[in-house]
């Protein structure tokens, strides 16, 4: 297999904004190293900060324990490549789950479960028990001392009376109990039969025995021979009667209780009070009621002794609304005409607030109308119905045409009255309503603004009433059709129904119909409207990429999922502009499928299927090409490679190639824009290959934005951009070496297998220090915020005396084969180190040398607080063999005691002015 590379590359100062792209003209012959299978992904869960606990249970499940109100952050680790997606999830039980998968192997998955640590207030409730029988001879009076927390663990009480602890058996006249059904949250105290010395101050203590640090919480009750459940009462009328834009004041006292009880004022149901309302007490205030705000009130009143009494009252807003009316024809003639000596009726109907004030007058032609043995005027019952007022006109005559009036008012005023005028005469005829000739049957395409038309006449004209038809039961039990408004029914007052921008979904039958109200009491009229709502074919995919190779087979299938109308569909496949084939759809069918034999290059390019009928077309569209996927950057590789040149460093660039079976053979990469011929080893690239090629002659520190491109023979495939930037490599031969601890992989560092806990790699921008504000730095060495740098973290679960230690990378000393130390190079090891807290270990310096046994030699030591600085530690070194540094922390007396590093060097050469370990450098 033959491949290339090449190469675009611009240095620009760490920096990748505004690039002139130019060649790197060193870049000539490049060489692509045998390819290794990408690894597939790996996870793990790391907890940045100290839980309270952190245990393993069965099935390795991990356990993190945290205090409710702290921060919990898990962070994934992730592994593998191409570089996994991952998906975070939460499971039932409070179970974090990470999943990472990057499509080679198995997904990764890791899980921890999180256990949050509380406790409430403990809260403590007494009940008196008077009457108890005990053999039918004598009454004992009992109280029951109930103490109620919510807390994880499962808390514990403890019960004092005074000073004194009580306990189980530790008095005759107290017994400790737990009922079975309060799992662990309630602990009662009883009193039986109760004596003098049970007259109390009693304290209940719950506690979580300090875990996660939360303390114990107690209560307290003060148990007197006043005792006694709370009542109340209201200082107002039931209901409570307003005029709209009064203020109204509900009061409530307490009346009894010992506590005195603590009065709230509540609304049914849990709803919320009027915003506008004040609380005072047991005073409850509402400027300018509304109607929403009427309604029933309560107060609560709780002492803790007994169970909370409560008390409602009804606060009614008065209120006039909605007043209709209707005229009925003679019930006993089968005429709906209004007839001379036939009977009328006239009825008007108002809703009232409060019903029972509501009052009606009749006026004819603008005079009061008293009722007599031919105009009979009645009322209805209002706490029945809503009010409503009949007006019934016996043998109707010639003069007993003309206006008649009903006036609604309330007893006590307080709203404005309605009146309804209603016109008895020779032309008032019930109504008939059509539709217009043509129009009952309506088609239109969407998007148009349809009318839906019914012609009614009458006098009085009545309102037209418009709804939907359920077309079947099944629809109408899954989803009642609405009107376009969304509402159930829609009023007209000309007949006229408009709808615009008209969409399929208001396709249907459509009711209008005359309202029983506002005109005559007879059977309603009504009549139907079909509209039939047009639409163009709905087809997938409506846009597909397909990537395939030169001389395969493939076909494109074009499904219909919708279309109205749906006979006479036709399909027309193009490639281009060029027509490839056209059909009809058949009944039994509802895809069209094109097929290709066998990919040539003038097959390449934009296939459309139109699925057409008399409103429209709707297109699938697919984009046939033999472009290679994109290749995916390594990214787990080490950042730069060794050179020995003052000036240049170098950059293993690794990737895998997305989907390389898809399309024809990869036969080259671009890496930028020149070209250079390159041997490709053995065949097709697989799937998961790990493709490596080392760049050289970068220039330090600069950084440079790269492009790789897949060749095929059809051409360039998809193009991946990374940056490289500089950072200080590991040098094996040890001339310099310099960490910051910028980079994620902390420049090969390793924290040793054996110490107790491990190094923390943070930065000041994001280190939580709400447990432990004393302690640790507040910037790197540099005084960013946001740089990085090492720390041990002191807090719980590390104990005196522990340790963390943190091993550079091996290094090979320039010694010669002599092992004496006169023949030995020096080297200067110099770190910054922040050691500041009152409970500071101890911060110490090994050289590890690996001759025929490792050798730890201790070179630097401090403890004890160091203030709030950072200061510079520098020692010479004379390894006479491979070595590395460790830098070891000891934990201290207490959790101030966070020791951080940064800036970790070793240059050959001994040290300038390097301090001793009493006085060390300052920064």
């Amino acid at each position: 297999m033959t491949s290339a590379l090449v190469i675009w590359i611009k240095p620009d100062k760490r920096s990748v904004s505004n690039i002139d792209w130019s060649a790197h003209s060193s870049l000539q012959h490049l060489h692509v190293a045998t390819p290794v299978c990408a690894p597939p992904p790996t996870v793990r869960i790391i907890h940045p900060r100290q839980p309270c606990n952190l245990q393993e249970e069965r099935y390795t499940e991990r356990v993190f324990t945290i205090r409710e109100g702290a921060t919990l952050e898990l962070q994934c680790l992730v592994t593998g490549h191409p570089r996994p997606q991952v998906r975070w999830t939460k499971t039932v039980g409070g179970a974090s789950e990470r999943q990472a998968d990057n499509g080679l192997g198995s997904p990764a998955i890791h899980s921890i479960r999180v256990d949050v640590y509380y406790l409430d207030d403990p809260v403590i409730w007494v009940h008196q028990s008077v009457g108890e029988m005990k053999e039918q001879f004598y009454s004992e009076r009992t109280v029951f001392l109930r103490c109620a927390s919510n807390g994880n663990p499962p808390v514990r009480y403890t019960w004092r009376r005074g000073r004194e602890v009580l306990s189980q058996g530790s008095d005759a006249g107290v017994e400790i109990y737990e009922p079975f059904f309060t799992q662990g949250e309630t602990k009662i105290l009883k009193l039986k039969n109760l004596r003098p010395q049970d007259y109390a101050e009693y304290t209940c203590i719950s506690s979580v025995r300090n875990i996660c640090g939360i303390g114990d919480k107690s209560a307290h009750f003060s148990l007197t021979n006043l005792t006694a459940p709370p009542s109340i009462k209201l200082l107002l009328e039931d209901p409570m009667v307003v005029n709209p834009g009064e203020t109204i004041t509900l009061v409530c006292v307490a009346s009894g209780g010992d506590p005195r009880p603590t009065l709230t004022w509540v609304r049914p149901g849990g709803e919320d009070l009027p915003r506008r309302s004040v609380v005072n007490g047991g005073t409850l205030t509402i400027p300018a009621v509304t109607v929403e705000e009427g309604g029933a009130y309560t107060c609560l009143a709780s002492n803790h002794v007994g169970s909370p009494v409560k008390k409602s009252v009804s606060c009614v807003r008065r209120s006039l609304r909605k007043g209709r009316f209707w005229i009925t024809p003679d019930p006993y003639h089968n005429d709906d005409n209004i007839q001379i000596g036939r009977e009328v009726k006239i009825s008007c109907q108002v809703e009232a607030t409060p019903p029972e004030e509501l009052q009606f007058i009749w006026l004819k032609n603008g005079r009061p109308l008293r009722s007599s043995e031919r105009m009979v005027i009645t009322h209805t019952d209002t706490n029945v119905s809503p009010g409503t007022t009949n007006l019934d006109i016996i043998d109707l005559k010639f003069t007993d045409f003309g206006t008649y009036t009903c006036v609604a008012s309330l007893a006590n005023g307080g709203s404005p009255e309605i009146s309804i005028d209603v016109n008895i005469s020779s032309t008032t005829v019930p109504p008939e309503l059509t539709v217009p000739r043509g129009r009952s049957h309506l088609i239109a395409q969407e998007g148009d603004t349809v009318d839906l038309q019914c012609l009614v006449s009458g006098k009085p004209k009545p309102i037209i009433l418009w709804s939907r038809v359920e077309e079947s039961s099944a629809v109408a039990a899954v989803a009642p059709l609405t009107m376009p408004d969304g509402s159930a029914e829609m009023e007209s007052y000309d007949g006229v129904l408009r709808i615009s921008n008209v969409t399929r979904d208001m396709s249907g039958t459509y009711r209008c119909q005359t309202s029983q109200y506002n005109g005559f009491n007879v059977k309603p009229r009504e009549a139907l409207i079909h509209l039939v709502v047009q639409f163009p074919p709905v087809v997938e995919p409506t846009f597909t990429e397909v990537r395939q190779a030169l001389g395969r087979a493939f076909s494109l299938t074009c499904r219909l999922l919708q279309a109205h109308p749906a006979r006479l569909l036709r399909y027309e496949w193009k490639l281009g502009s060029r027509l490839l084939t056209v059909g009809q759809f058949s009944h039994q069918r509802d895809d069209t499928t094109y097929l290709v034999k066998a990919l040539n290059r003038e097959g390449y390019g934009e296939y459309t299927c139109d699925i057409t009928n008399e409103v429209g077309a709707g297109r699938c569209t697919y984009l046939v090409t033999g472009k290679a996927y994109a290749p995916e950057f390594y990214y787990d590789a080490r950042s730069a490679l060794w050179q020995n040149r003052p000036r240049a460093y170098g950059f293993k660039l690794q990737w895998t190639q997305m989907e390389p079976g898809a399309v024809d053979r990869i036969l080259a990469y671009r890496l930028g824009f020149r070209q250079v011929s390159l041997d490709n080893t053995e065949g097709s690239i697989q799937k998961g290959e790990l493709l490596t090629y080392n760049l050289t002659e970068l220039i330090k520190p600069e950084s440079y934005l790269v492009r790789l491109t897949p060749i095929t023979r059809f051409g360039e495939g998809d193009t991946t951009e990374r940056i490289i930037s500089y950072s200080t490599p590991v040098n094996p031969h040890l001339k310099e070496f310099q960490c910051g601890f910028e980079e994620e992989a902390i420049c090969l560092f390793s924290q040793d297998k054996a110490d107790e806990f491990d190094w923390t790699r943070h930065s000041a921008a994001t280190r939580n220090t709400k447990y432990t504000p004393n302690t640790g730095p507040s910037s790197d060495h540099n005084g960013s915020k946001q740089g990085y740098y090492m720390y041990i973290e002191t807090s719980r679960p590390r104990q005196d005396g522990d340790k963390a230690r943190l091993l550079t990378p091996t290094f090979n000393s320039n010694a010669k084969s002599s092992a004496s130390l006169s023949n030995s190079p020096t080297y200067c090891f110099s770190f910054y180190y922040h050691m500041y807290g009152k409970h500071i270990g101890a911060l110490n310096v090994f050289l590890r040398q690996k001759g025929p046994t490792v050798t730890d030699t201790s070179v630097w030591s401090l403890s004890g607080n160091q203030g709030d600085q950072w200061l510079q530690a520098k020692v010479n070194i004379q390894p006479t063999t491979a070595f590395q540094m460790l830098i070891e922390g000891v934990r201290g007396a207490g959790i101030e005691g966070d020791i951080a590093i940064d800036d970790v060097a070793i240059q050959e050469g001994e040290c300038t002015h390097p301090p001793s370990n009493s006085e060390p450098a300052r920064p």
